[in-house]
C-alpha cells in the first residue's frame, strides 16, 4: 500500500468536505497585504509557543503578583506541547494539505502529523489558562489571540481546518485540566 498523498483525509468524507469549505473560505483572503501578515505573522508567533511565552513574560513584568506565574505557566505549556504533539499526534499521523504550506508564504516546514494542530491546541490552552488568571474580561484578548493563531494555520495550508478546530478543542480540554490543577494548588 502506498504511503497517502500530501492533503489526503483519513477521517471520513463529512470532515473532507468541512477542509475543502474552510480552505474554500479562506482563498479570497489569500494574497491580501493585510490578511497575508497577519496570518503569517501569527503562525510564525505560533511555533514552539512563542506568543504565549511572551504574553507570560509581559504579563509577570507588568502585573502586581503575577511573576510567580511565569515560570508555572511556562512549565503547563510545555507540558501541553508534550502531551499533543508526542502524544495525541502519533495516534494520527494525519498527513498536512501540503508537504511545505502554502508557496506564497514563507514558513518553517512541520515534521509532526497535520492532527491536531499544535498551534490551535497551545492557542486555546493559553488562552484558557490566562482567562482563568486575568477574569472574563481578559477572555476577548486571549481568544482573539488564540483564534488569530489558530485560523493562521489553516490560512497558510499547514493544516486542515478539522485540525484546527480539534486542537483548539483539545487544547481547551486541557486548559480546563490545567485550571483545575492549578486550583486544587491554589495558585488560581
Amino acid at each position: 500500500m502506498s504511503p497517502p498523498t500530501p492533503g489526503q483525509g483519513a477521517l471520513g468524507p463529512a470532515v473532507e468536505r468541512f477542509d475543502r469549505w474552510v480552505d474554500g473560505a479562506l482563498e479570497p483572503l489569500r494574497g491580501h497585504p493585510m490578511c497575508d501578515a497577519v496570518f503569517t505573522t501569527a503562525s510564525r508567533l505560533g511555533e514552539f509557543s512563542l506568543i504565549w511565552h511572551l504574553a507570560n513574560v509581559g504579563r509577570g513584568i507588568t502585573g502586581a503578583g503575577r511573576l510567580q506565574q511565569v515560570p508555572i505557566l511556562a512549565a503547563l505549556i510545555g507540558a501541553e506541547s508534550l502531551v499533543v504533539n508526542q502524544g495525541i499526534k502519533r495516534l494520527f499521523r494525519r498527513t498536512r494539505p501540503t508537504v511545505s504550506g502554502d508557496d506564497r508564504f514563507e514558513l518553517r516546514t512541520p515534521t509532526t502529523s497535520s492532527f491536531p494542530s499544535g498551534h490551535a491546541s497551545a492557542a486555546a490552552f493559553a488562552a484558557t489558562v490566562l482567562t482563568g488568571w486575568d477574569g472574563r474580561r481578559s477572555a476577548p484578548l486571549w481568544w482573539t489571540l488564540a483564534g488569530t493563531v489558530a485560523v493562521s494555520r489553516a490560512y497558510v495550508r499547514i493544516h486542515h481546518g478539522s485540525d484546527v478546530v480539534a486542537g483548539l478543542a483539545t487544547g481547551g480540554a486541557l486548559g480546563a485540566l490545567g485550571r483545575r490543577f492549578l486550583r486544587a494548588r491554589r495558585l488560581m
